[in-house]
């Protein structure tokens, strides 16, 4: 039935779907319900998953298997849902990517499937006929196929005579709905390989939220490459919660974290640093509709051995002085890696631990050749927002002869692209740098004879596209389809732009590099998460450089925790030859934010592995924050 939930769209739109959000509320009363709720949707996802695949370890290869495990979990998407998910660069989806649909796209209430017949039956008879029905599902809205319209009229109990009992339709419709998702419930239920995959229960937490003082750091010996390989001592005693008794095995992790605006900076520029050379490059963190964060790879080629001092920052495209960007607050960090010649995985070779203010940086020497440089986000701050915004904004407008012309607005925003994907900042573009604004937005390259094609009609400067020529590449677009904003659109929301032209789903960034002794060269090569290298270096950091706890009761459950002053990660690592699910609450940690976006959530670690469980951040970086996380098997 997931077709016909596009009646809904009558009117030419989608039924807008809210997404959930899992606030926590400082009234005891509120605590005490927000648990329940959050199980629930875990439940739901991780029922809905297991009615389809025999482990939620499985990914989802195909938009069919999308839209099946959703129907699992009582939602009908439609195509233009599917397909806002499942684009032509989408390969897979996992568990995780599953629940934030899930969280996106909430089940069609009974009440606005009814008031969309109820549009048609303007007469309020209680049926539509089919002549009518037919007619509008097929003109209107997300459009219907003559089969997928005869489909509903085949439907014998709602229909009799040519009409179409719509109101018996709705009822049918949410029922078999709300049965699929029972029937997934009942049948993990039944399994018990699965229902010990469920969340646990709740502690009952007290009023007030006490938290111990952060335990001491033990001294490091830092080396020349900034990653310290001096071997941590595993702590194997923790106290386990009384949350955790029922479970299998915990810990607990308390940290106290001060307010960083009043922490001395760590990062310093070397005194003669204008003296080094210097490359730069701009790149840009583009959020994705699964959530997923995308960027900009890069690679760093080092002439000669040389002290290099290298940083990451923000990109600030605000007119207005003394009021910045909003996404100046995004958190930015660098992996740099190598390939060594006897093995085919990159190797860690340090990342950008010191700050100050929003710039992060390293200094130390490299040798002489070859390096992967690979920016980071948390997710914490570039995440997924529901936002009441002012109004779209109108992108074209025609003069008093009727030329179609962009307006102020739209071209203020093209100038801010421009900036964006003008990555090595000379003021033109290169056929390199528009390939990833067109790689970004379209999926597709522009080859030599286009660019070439592209050159004659506008304006250029040394082979390379001026700021000029980029708008009138735009109006141009405008122009082929009559005025209508819609691909323009496209290319905005692609871009991380909403319809009020705020950017609110990307963060631009700048990467500064100076050697000492050489002159650096910075080229962008990529542009794609780079998530299995990323992950890997991550967890290598981490392991180095964090803090290490056994479970008490499970001597193969390992977890590590890194802090910095403006971040905590956590990674599990998994020493047994069986997955283990860990579930990890955040629940008594103050003015904290997550990767996960929610206080409870469960974790699969394959057999043998490593991965990153969370990345945690202040919400308010000028007030203490407490960072308090008890991890438990389950059962």
């Amino acid at each position: 039935m997931s077709e016909i939930t596009r009646m809904a769209n009558i009117r030419g739109s989608n039924v807008p779907l809210t997404s959930k959000k899992f606030t926590r509320s400082e009234s005891p009363e509120a605590q005490k319900s927000l648990p329940s709720e959050e199980e629930n949707f875990y439940v739901t996802c991780r029922a809905a998953y297991l009615a389809v695949f025999k482990s939620s370890l499985e990914s989802i290869n195909t938009k069919e298997q999308l839209c099946l495990v959703l129907q699992q979990a009582g939602r009908n998407p439609s195509r233009q849902t599917l397909n806002k998910y499942w684009t032509s660069r989408t390969k897979e989806l996992d568990f995780d990517d599953f629940c934030s649909i899930l969280k996106k796209e909430k089940a069609l209430p009974k009440a606005e499937l009814l008031n969309a017949f109820k549009q048609i039956d303007v007469n309020n008879k209680g049926y539509i006929l089919h002549e009518d029905l037919h007619k509008v599902l097929t003109t209107k809205g997300e459009k219907m196929t003559r089969d997928e319209v005869s489909a509903v009229v085949r439907l014998a109990d709602i229909n009799s005579n040519g009409r179409l009992d719509y109101n018996k339709f709705c009822k049918t419709f949410i029922s078999t709905s709300e049965n699929c998702l029972k029937s997934a419930k009942e049948k993990m239920a039944s399994n018990n390989k699965w229902k010990q995959q469920q969340l646990g229960s709740h502690k009952e937490r007290s009023p007030e939220r006490i938290a111990s003082p952060a335990p001491k750091q033990s001294p490091r010996t830092p080396t020349k490459s900034g990653i310290d390989f001096t071997p941590k001592k595993v702590d194997n005693k923790s106290p386990r919660p009384s949350s955790s008794r029922s479970l299998k095995a915990s810990v607990s992790s308390i940290i106290s974290m001060g307010a960083n605006s009043t922490k001395d900076s760590k990062l310093t520029e070397p005194h003669n640093l204008k003296e080094w050379q210097k490359t730069q490059s701009k790149g840009c963190f583009y959020l994705e509709e699964d959530g997923e964060i995308v960027s900009h790879r890069y690679k760093l080629h080092v002439p000669q051995k040389s002290t290099v001092y290298l940083n990451i920052q923000p990109l600030n495209l605000s007119q207005e002085k003394g009021k910045p960007s909003p996404w100046i607050s995004v958190d930015t960090a660098l992996y740099v890696l190598k390939e060594p010649e006897s093995q085919e995985d990159l190797q860690l070779v340090f990342f950008t631990e010191l700050r100050n203010k929003e710039i992060f940086g390293w200094k130390g020497e490299l040798a002489s050749g070859v390096y992967w440089l690979i920016p980071f986000t948390t997710g914490c701050r570039l995440r997924k927002k529901k936002k009441q915004m002012k109004g779209e904004a109108k992108l074209v407008n025609r003069d008093k002869n009727g030329a179609l012309l962009l307006t102020k607005e739209f071209r203020a925003t093209l100038s801010d692209i421009f900036d964006m994907i003008d990555l090595d900042g000379n003021g033109l573009l290169s056929l390199e740098e528009y390939n990833f604004f067109e790689l970004r937005t379209s999926g597709d390259k522009c080859d030599d004879d286009a660019w070439s094609l592209c050159k004659e009609n506008f304006e250029t400067q040394k082979n390379e596209l001026t700021r000029q020529g980029f708008m009138d590449l735009n109006l141009m677009e405008a122009s082929e389809h009559e005025g209508d904003p819609e691909d323009l659109w496209v290319t905005l929301q692609s871009m991380g732009y909403n319809r009020a032209l705020e950017l609110t789903e990307a963060c631009p960034f700048v990467i500064d590099v100076y050697a000492e002794k050489c002159k650096p060269r910075v080229k962008a090569a990529s542009l794609d998460s780079g998530s299995a290298h990323l992950d890997k270096a991550i967890c290598k950091s981490v392991l180095l450089k964090g803090e290490a706890k056994v479970m008490d009761g499970y001597d193969n459950m390992v977890v590590h925790t890194y802090k910095s002053d403006t971040r905590i990660t956590s990674v599990l690592e998994n020493k047994s030859g069986n997955q283990v699910i860990v579930r990890v609450n955040n629940e008594q940690s103050k003015n904290c934010t997550n990767s996960r976006g929610l206080d409870v959530f469960a974790v699969e670690v394959p057999p043998k592995t490593k991965m990153v469980c969370q990345h945690v951040m202040p919400m308010n970086e000028w007030q203490e924050w407490i960072y308090n996380c008890v991890q438990s098997i389950m059962p």
